[in-house]
């Protein structure tokens, strides 16, 4: 039978397909629309499939609170066009409807819940397929607690959500300490929670660092010593300039590196292992100070901790839980 522009209109206020894909679609079917609808979900899944490789590096993120239960939820496209369509926007808010409703644990049972007939996962195949662009769910989080905040930074690719240990929990003070997340990005709510694998880490880039500022100190002294200027000498590509330049010759330039090396591995071999220590322990004590949430500064008060803030605002108030959720680069 003929496809009338009725019956194509019919199948693009269906689908938001295009013009040409619901003609013929509608072709193949011989004018069936639900067979067409059919169809051009196929293609949306082809379009999903052939852009499996592609970087879906934008998109939108919304985070919501309803009482004990707060969320975040990422949903991710490749152009920052199509983040800003209302298409891809709708489906977003209206993900975290269900979000909101369900109170899913996880991201899979987010995706396979069903709508009106189709699963979660289905629609975002959709509507890659409307798209043309990789259409995923890049973050999904959830913080469960006797109270929660949510806050959604103005350009919709930042979010934070908070959980505290008491009922009641002001709106402003956790929307504050949700702000406080989102620009200053800890990586724990205190120091016992920070994983060891982390903390091992800091000590052993404290340690070495250490290390290297002890033995740079010696060699500066000994340069010094020898009435060279250590400016001159801190690195070979400047020692080869500084030659070029005329301000060290080239007798200078091979004291200076003899000393250099004999200074640096002389003080290596004889460097007190309990300050070493006891200065990296200070440096992992500034990591826990700048990186866990409530021993950081408060943002709207630097005399005072996250940690000292809610304790003013109320006895005994701590946070438990946090998630972040940044698409641009921290």
């Amino acid at each position: 039978m003929a496809v009338t522009m009725a019956d194509i209109t019919k199948l693009r206020n269906l689908t938001s397909a295009g013009l040409m894909d619901c003609k013929k679609a509608l072709n193949e079917t011989n004018g069936d629309i639900e067979a067409a609808v059919e169809i051009l979900r196929k293609k949306g899944q082809a379009v999903a499939a052939k852009r499996e490789d592609r970087q879906a590096s934008e998109g939108c993120v919304i985070a919501r609170t309803d009482g004990k239960f707060a969320a975040i939820l990422a949903l991710n496209c490749e152009t920052d066009f199509v983040a800003k369509n209302d298409g891809f926007t709708g489906l977003a808010n209206k993900l975290m409807d269900l979000v909101m409703a369900n109170k899913f644990k996880t991201v899979e049972e987010l995706k396979a819940y069903t709508v009106d007939g189709m699963l979660v996962a289905d629609m975002i195949t959709e509507l890659s397929g409307k798209t043309g662009e990789k259409t995923e769910i890049g973050a999904y989080e959830v913080v469960e607690a006797p109270s929660t905040a949510a806050y959604n930074h103005f350009n919709n690719k930042l979010a934070a959500i908070v959980g505290f240990n008491l009922e009641g929990v002001d709106e402003q003070v956790g929307r504050e300490i949700c702000m406080q997340i989102a620009s200053m990005n800890p990586v724990a709510v205190c120091r016992e929670d920070v994983p060891q694998a982390t903390i091992d880490q800091e000590i052993a880039v404290a340690v070495e660092k250490t290390k290297q500022e002890q033995v740079r100190k010696a060699v500066e002294a000994a340069l010094k010593k020898a009435g060279l200027n250590p400016n001159h000498f801190d690195s070979e590509d400047h020692i080869e300039s500084n030659i070029s330049k005329g301000w060290i010759t080239e007798e200078d330039a091979a004291k200076g590196r003899e000393i250099m090396k004999v200074t640096a591995e002389a003080k290596a071999a004889n460097l007190p292992e309990a300050m070493i220590q006891n200065i990296a322990n200070g440096r992992l004590n500034k990591f826990f100070k700048e990186s866990c949430l409530m021993e950081q500064e408060y943002v709207q008060d630097s005399k005072i901790t996250v940690g000292q803030f809610l304790d003013q605002t109320t006895k005994g108030l701590v946070a438990v839980a946090f998630k972040r959720v940044n698409l641009n680069q921290d």
